[in-house]
This record gives C-alpha cells, structure tokens and sequence, in this order.
C-alpha cells in the first residue's frame, strides 16, 4: 500500500489504486494542508513562540518526505561557512535516535540513540554537533558548551518554526522533482509549493534546475560524486574507483556484489552504482532502518556512508571484513556560496531581519 501511495506521488499510480487515492488520499491531504496553515498562521500572530539565537542560523530543509541530499549539502556549506571566516556548528532533531533530550552527538556516538545523519555529519565534519527536538534549547546548550562557535546550521529544520533563521535552503531530488504537487497523503510535499517564494534558494541534487514556474526563487545545481570504496572493518583500507574495480576484478565477475540502502531513495545509489561500472543485487531498506545480522547477505557488500555508520559494530560482532562503503561529496554551484555569504553579511547589519518563512 505504502509502495503504491508513493508511486502516484511521482506520477505512476497503478491502476488498481487509482480510485482508492482519489476517495481517500486527496481529502487528507486537504485536511493536512489546513493544519500546516493554521500552523503557520499562530506562528505569524504571535501565538506560538519565535525564538532567535545569538548567533545566524542556515536551515537546509526539503519540502517533500524522503531523503534528498540534505546531509552531503549540510557537509559541503561546512567548509564553505570554514572559508568566509566562521565557526559553525550543526544543530539536528536526531531523528531515528531514541534520545529525548537534547545532547551533544561525537564521531563514536550510538546511532540507536542519536540518529544515523548526525554521527555521519559529526564523523565527516569534526565540529560541534547536538541534538533535539528542541532546535532553540539544542543550539542554546551547543553555543554554552563551546563558545568560539559564531553561526549554526540547523540539519532538516524547515519546519522546525519555532527556531528563527537567517537563511533558508530547500534540497530537492532532480530525478523526482516535487511529485504530483500535492500535500501528503496525496503527494510527497510536507508544505505546499507556494513555500518556495518564501525560501533563499533551492539545491538541485543531481541536476541544474527544476521547472521555473514552481520554483520562483534562485536555483543552485548540485553534484553527489563518489570518492573512494572504504572497508567498514578497517576503515584505513580504501580504494578509489578505479582501483577498487581492478583489485575485486575476479570476484566481481564471478559474483556480482550485494548493495544495500536504506536511505530516503535507495534507487539513487543502485543507479550511482551502475553510472560507476558496478552491476550489484539492490537490497532497498526503508531510510533510517536499523540493521539485523540478517539484512548483510554473504559475499561482498556495498552500502551508503549513512548505512556504514549502523552496520560497523554489527560487521564487527559478525567478524565481517567484505563491507564497503561509497564515500561521496557534494559539489555545488559557487553561486551558492557566494549568496550565502552575501544574505549573512546582509542580516548582520540587520539583525531583525527574517525569523521564518
């Protein structure tokens, strides 16, 4: 069923389940759609809370459900925020952890408990990381704990309104776009598209642009590029492309590889996959899934980095040395650094500036 709702969001609903989305989904999506503008009507009157933190906050969201990119963007703004001068730190919900309280989240933290993204954003980026569900009281205790940190990026918090942000980033897949355009149920969007008239710019994650009637504001390109192939068990072996293929020349040939994912569309790595020379058996887990022993099939196995972060201790207790991982990173447009740069610089000399969308 959930299978089905997804593919009439991107505009391929089998037939049989044409009429049950229509009677059912389409009103919900009505119901949805009064909900997240009441929300956002209390927000603006002053019923609900905005708070701002001391210091400028990028939020880099998505409107759809679903993974997009946001995590390799987040990673990339790092050192972008690193060469303008300033000392970020990354604010997070920790979703999929079990953590009820906000706490700060290092390279070696417990996925189960602070969620899978943070620790891979913690282990790639080496700055101050915490998460909450509270974004303000994450950020209020993060800037306590250290105070060199002069801006936060706030991972996955466009709808976070309560916390007020100075700049606003949308990561949309280019493969998949905004779907059918409709709220869910019916569609795959959490706000409407109308949001985007009121965002700073919009990253393409594998493409330069979507359609320019629905998205009003700056477009920026971006590109996943795959680095290297890293041993899960010792992570100092590592290959690059070219070399990972000769060295496994004969058991890729003898046996096509295992590749798991379960990221927010797994397709995208299965099709990374193929792009690279790699023909495997696509093994699709639902994003944020916590692995058994019995998701690792036997023989060679290549996962995502945010998988990589859940499967290492469980590699090491199955005394599993034929795990791989596909490092990427994200290349951007520079024009999106440099209008970063320009709207920080802008909303410094204006600090009352723009608190939400």
């Amino acid at each position: 069923m959930i299978e089905a709702l997804q593919r009439c969001w991107y505009g391929r609903c089998p037939g049989w389940f044409l009429p049950i989305h229509l009677l059912l989904a389409r009103p919900l999506s009505w119901v949805f759609f009064l909900l997240v503008w009441l929300r956002r009507a209390f927000y603006r009157l002053g019923w609900f809370k905005v708070q701002r933190l001391p210091v400028p906050v990028i939020v880099v969201g998505n409107l759809n459900v679903g993974g997009s990119g946001k995590t390799p963007l987040t990673i990339a703004l790092v050192e972008t925020i690193r060469q303008a001068g300033f000392t970020p730190g990354i604010i997070s919900r920790g979703y999929g952890g079990s953590a009820r309280e906000p706490m700060p989240v290092l390279p070696h933290s417990d996925p189960a408990l602070v969620g899978d993204e943070p620790v891979l954003l913690a282990r790639r980026t080496g700055i101050p990381l915490w998460i909450g569900r509270a974004r303000v009281e994450a950020g209020r205790r993060l800037l306590a704990a250290h105070p060199q940190v002069d801006l936060l990026i706030a991972d996955d918090g466009l709808q976070h309104l309560a916390l007020a942000r100075d700049v606003e980033l949308v990561v949309v897949d280019a493969a998949r776009g905004f779907g059918n355009g409709r709220m869910l149920p019916a569609g795959p969007l959490r706000e409407p598209l109308t949001r985007l008239a009121r965002v700073d710019a919009v990253v393409v994650n594998g493409g330069e642009d979507v359609n320019s009637e629905v998205v009003p504001c700056a477009q920026f390109g971006m590109r996943i590029v795959a680095t290297r192939l890293v041993n899960l068990a010792d992570p100092t072996r590592w290959f690059e492309l070219p070399q990972f293929l000769a060295e496994f020349a004969s058991a890729l040939s003898a046996q096509p590889p295992h590749a798991i994912a379960g990221i927010g569309n797994p397709q995208r790595f299965f099709r990374q996959l193929e792009a690279l020379g790699i023909t495997a058996i696509p093994h699709a887990f639902a994003d944020h899934h916590a692995y058994q022993s019995a998701d690792l099939p036997p023989g060679l196995v290549l996962m995502t980095e945010k998988d990589a972060v859940k499967c290492v201790a469980l590699g090491k207790r199955m005394g599993r040395d034929d795990l791989w991982f596909l490092a990427v990173d994200a290349e951007v447009d520079a024009g999106l650094q440099r209008l970063i740069i320009q709207l920080l610089h802008l909303r410094k000399r204006n600090p009352n500036g723009p608190q939400t969308a």
